[in-house]
Formats: structure tokens, C-alpha cells, sequence
């Protein structure tokens, strides 16, 4: 009996099949957007969501443009309930061409010892250690740029002006889907050594400390420990956990993350008209289709089961096909993009939501068109004419 159902909602629902297809082609097209602009917003936030909640980050509490003294890091370690510190410089480096970008960091020998998440064998960490030029870069970084294990590579620097020279040391990969793999990193004493002679002005500075602490739950309380040791000095510091260090980043920019958000739902309100107006021609050509079934002793209850069903039906191979296509787009996407995206990949909330907006648009299309049906008179409804 339920095949037979199936049967023949699946007839129904092709029955006129140009018009069945192209609602499916707007289904289709509208899951896959709505997919991939969440996707985008995901990636947004993935430096958040990977962030680890035993790491804080001490920075200049006017801006991060300003840098923080090196005699800062002694006196960090020594406060009660911190694990161990490190360091990172935002370096700014061009390769070959302005339009070049990725994240370069200088940063302590034990810098990978806080992140656990990059993962580097044995040698690779030994020849990066033991060479003051030597440079880690991420696995997305190094494919993107074809870069590999002994290559020179050469910055021209911006904040640190004049040509920078490295050598590819290791490429590390990430212990999991949100790990940043678009990076380099290289040795910050290489960086202090060449300001001594070029910049003076700007040795023994750091951008930000990085501190792992023992308990995540003291987190706020040794941020304001670690303030409170450099409060009217000359150089104040702000300290926050590393998810909210990444998100003061993102509050920059969440007028354009709201933008993107509403648009995604505003794609599946259009379909969702679309929807609704084909199973309301699609009802209004049937009436005395639905009419005769009831004349036969069938209830409205099963018309209008039909009727969700055919719709159903619909939102469903289009929205599967929606969802099936939305992981090689976001592929493509994420090549076209470079490192600008350095983590972006469909998650499996992603996908759920796709197949709730499916099920949703299926659903409420056929809402008022199958009450319909089911309310009409039969008389009334062997005497319509599509």
C-alpha cells in the first residue's frame, strides 16, 4: 500500500514535467546558496570556534598596532596559574605580489609546544629549530603556492621594510577540520636580530603573549591578574581569552556577517513563493481530480496527504540535489579564494540546516493549497474546470 502511495505522488509530482523541473532547478540553486553563505559564515567564526579556552593572549590595550616590551614575558610566567608563555609578531610580508596574502607570524621556538593542534613529525621540527631561517607553513599555504620542504623563500616586508629570505623547514597539518592551515610561521629571534640592526628602535618587541593557563576556569581571573601587573606602566596590557581575541576581530566586520545571513534566508523566502505558487497551480488544475477521490469515500485527510506528499517529494530531490552539489562548490570556492578562508568546509549543522529549509519549504508550500482542496465541496469540485 505505501509504495503504491509513493507511487503516486511521485507521478503526480512529474506529471507536468517542465514545471516540475524547474522548480526543482530554483530548489536546487537556493539550498546550494543558502549552503555555501553559510558556509562562508562559518569560516568567519572558525578561528573562534578552534580557539582553545586554556590559551589567553596579552596585547597593547590601546591597539594591537602597538607592541609590547619583551621584559613583559618574565613576569608573566611568574604569576600563579600560568602553564607556560610564548610570543607572536605579525610580520605582513608580500610574496612576489601584493595580491599574495597569508598570515605570517614570528614566533618563540616553544610556540608549537602551546599548539598541539599543528601537527609536524619529529624532523621537521628539529631542522626548523635548528635553522635561524628556517619556516613552518601550513598544508592549504603550501599547496596553494606550491611551496615544498627545503625551498627559499623570500618576503618583501612592509612593516618590517627590506627583503626577508627563509627556508621551508615543515609543513604541518591540523589535528582536525578547524585548524588553521594557512599560515607561516618562522623564528622571531631571526626577526629581533635583524631589527637590532635595521630598526633599533623596535628589538626586544612583541606583538602578543600567548599563555596557556593550568585551569580554563580562571581564565577571567588571571586576565586581570596579568593587567593589573602592567597597569600605569607605559605600556598597558589587555588580556582575554584566545576565543574572544579572535571574535573582536569578527565584531569588525558583523555588519557584513548579518548582511550575508539575511540574504541566505531571504534565497529560501524566494523559493518558498516559487513552491508555493506551483503546488497552488498544481492543486487548482486537480480539483476535480481530488473531488472524484473523495466522491469515492476517500477523506480529506488523504488528499491533502497527497497533496504534502507530492510537495514533499519535490523539496526533497531538489533539496538533496542542492546539498550533494554544495560540497564540490565549496570546494571550488575555497580554492578561488586562497588563504583569504583559511578554514572552509561544510559542516554537518550546515547540512541540516539545508535539509530543514527543504523539508520547511516543502512543507509550508502546501499548506494552504491542500486545506483548500480538502474544503471544497464535492459538487463544487466536479464542476472546476483547470
Amino acid at each position: 500500500m505505501l509504495f503504491i502511495l509513493l507511487n503516486l505522488v511521485l507521478r503526480n509530482a512529474f506529471r507536468h514535467k517542465l514545471r516540475t523541473l524547474l522548480t526543482l532547478v530554483g530548489l536546487m540553486v537556493a539550498v546550494l546558496s543558502f549552503g555555501l553563505l553559510s558556509t562562508v559564515v562559518d569560516a568567519w567564526y572558525a578561528g573562534a570556534e578552534g580557539a582553545s579556552n586554556a590559551r589567553l593572549v596579552t596585547r597593547n590595550s590601546i591597539s594591537l598596532v602597538f607592541p609590547l616590551p619583551l621584559t613583559y614575558k618574565q613576569k608573566i610566567r611568574q604569576i600563579d596559574g600560568v602553564k607556560a608563555i610564548t610570543t607572536a609578531n605579525w610580520f605582513g610580508g608580500i610574496y612576489k605580489e601584493p595580491k599574495n596574502f597569508f598570515p605570517q607570524f614570528a614566533v618563540d621556538p616553544n610556540y608549537l609546544e602551546l599548539y598541539p593542534e599543528y601537527l609536524l613529525s619529529d624532523d621537521e621540527r628539529t631542522a626548523f629549530a635548528r635553522d635561524r631561517k628556517g619556516a613552518i607553513v601550513g598544508r592549504k599555504l603550501a599547496a596553494q603556492y606550491g611551496f615544498k620542504v627545503g625551498d627559499v623563500v623570500q618576503l618583501k616586508g612592509t612593516i618590517f621594510p627590506g627583503t626577508w629570505e627563509f627556508v621551508i623547514r615543515g609543513i604541518y597539518t591540523g589535528r582536525d577540520a578547524k585548524t588553521d592551515v594557512a599560515q607561516m610561521l618562522f623564528h622571531w629571534d631571526y626577526l629581533n636580530e635583524v631589527a637590532k640592526v635595521r630598526y633599533p628602535r623596535r628589538q626586544n618587541q612583541v606583538g602578543v603573549y600567548v599563555v596557556t593557563i593550568d585551569d580554563p576556569g580562571r581564565a577571567a581571573e588571571l586576565s586581570r591578574l596579568i593587567d593589573a601587573e602592567f597597569r600605569n606602566s607605559a605600556a598597558e596590557t589587555l588580556t582575554e581569552t584566545e576565543k574572544a581575541f579572535q571574535l573582536s576581530f569578527v565584531s569588525m566586520t558583523e555588519a557584513i556577517v548579518v548582511a550575508i545571513r539575511i540574504v541566505s534566508y531571504v534565497v529560501i523566502a524566494i523559493i518558498l513563493a516559487v513552491m508555493a505558487n506551483t503546488m497552488a497551480m498544481t492543486v487548482r488544475e486537480r480539483t476535480s481530480e481530488y473531488a472524484t477521490l473523495k466522491a469515492l469515500g476517500f477523506g480529506p485527510g488523504f488528499v491533502r496527504g497527497l497533496i504534502f506528499g507530492e510537495s514533499v517529494a519535490i523539496a526533497a530531490i531538489g533539496g538533496g540535489l542542492g546539498i550533494a552539489l554544495t560540497f564540490p562548490a565549496a570546494a571550488a570556492f575555497a580554492q578561488a579564494m586562497g588563504t583569504l578562508f583559511p578554514i572552509f568546509f561544510v559542516s554537518a549543522t550546515t547540512v541540516l540546516l539545508q535539509a530543514a529549509c527543504a523539508l520547511g519549504v516543502g512543507l509550508i508550500a502546501a499548506w494552504f493549497p491542500s486545506r483548500r482542496a480538502a474544503r471544497i465541496p464535492i459538487v463544487e469540485g466536479l464542476r472546476s474546470v483547470a
